[in-house]
């Protein structure tokens, strides 16, 4: 170590049943995983319930320990900014007004998640939604904590993400399209589902491009912490989804571009 480097402090062990440190105690940007928080090997309904009840969440690869993130700042999308650009817009209108084509909620929800695990992405040779994080998931679905939400076209799964939701407060967590914006329209309509029961807020966890091109925006997380502690308590919505819901968007969308 040169004069000057400083040795990050010590991550702290999760003993099974015990509560996480302080969201405060995260890595900051200065160390070398900024926002890992704890390190643990528990992935059970308890544990995922009392971390994304503090928008706590976990991430991590293959051969690696369970890691658990609070990073600052947040990436989340106010569903009030949600940019529905012109030509996603086109295809929502085709897809809605289209009998073969229908948004289903937690219809696959296994599925789903194996989909998203095996989704190529740019720059990354494997996938964080290893088989403990798909088995954890699946329970938590089984809890009613995880819903997926599925584009479904011709009667098959064109695409679709999952999501956590406690209260009203929804925490994104991964997509897939086997079709050109079907991930889109899914996160589309996960939108109107959100503006029609007064959920305000999407955790998307991490800074990409793309989220960006779609409203989201990086907010603090003593912001964050704050918001998800005001609406975790309120009452879940049903998930189930109605076509009424699309005028949420179709008709109080942001400013668009092509």
């Amino acid at each position: 170590m040169t004069s000057g480097e400083r040795t990050p402090k010590a991550v702290p062990w999760l003993a099974a049943g015990k509560p996480f440190p302080p969201l405060e105690a995260a890595w900051g940007q200065t160390d070398p995983a900024p926002g890992l928080l704890a390190v643990g090997e528990t992935l059970d309904v308890h544990t995922l319930t009392q971390a994304y009840a503090q928008g706590i969440f976990p991430w991590f690869s293959a051969g690696q320990p369970v890691l658990w993130w609070s990073p600052d700042p947040r990436m989340v999308l106010q569903v009030a900014r949600f940019r529905l650009h012109r030509s996603l817009r086109k295809r929502v209108l085709r897809f809605r007004g289209d009998p073969s084509c229908e948004i289903r909620f937690d219809s696959a929800f296994e599925q789903v998640i194996a989909a998203c695990a095996n989704q190529p992405r740019a720059g990354q040779s494997g996938t964080w939604i290893v088989p403990d994080m798909v088995q954890a998931y699946c329970s938590f679905h089984r809890a009613g904590h995880a819903h997926s939400v599925e584009t479904w076209i011709n009667g098959k799964l064109a695409g679709g993400l999952y999501c956590v939701n406690l209260g009203r407060m929804v925490f994104g967590e991964s997509m897939f399209a086997h079709q050109t914006d079907a991930s889109k329209i899914a996160l589309s309509a996960l939108v109107a589902f959100c503006r029609s029961h007064e959920i305000m807020m999407i955790d998307c966890q991490q800074n990409t491009a793309h989220l960006a091109s779609l409203g989201a925006s990086e907010i603090g997380r003593p912001q964050f912490a704050a918001h998800v502690n005001r609406n975790v308590g309120k009452t879940a919505p049903v998930w189930q989804f109605d076509s009424l819901y699309w005028h949420q968007i179709l008709t109080t969308a942001t400013s668009t571009t092509p």
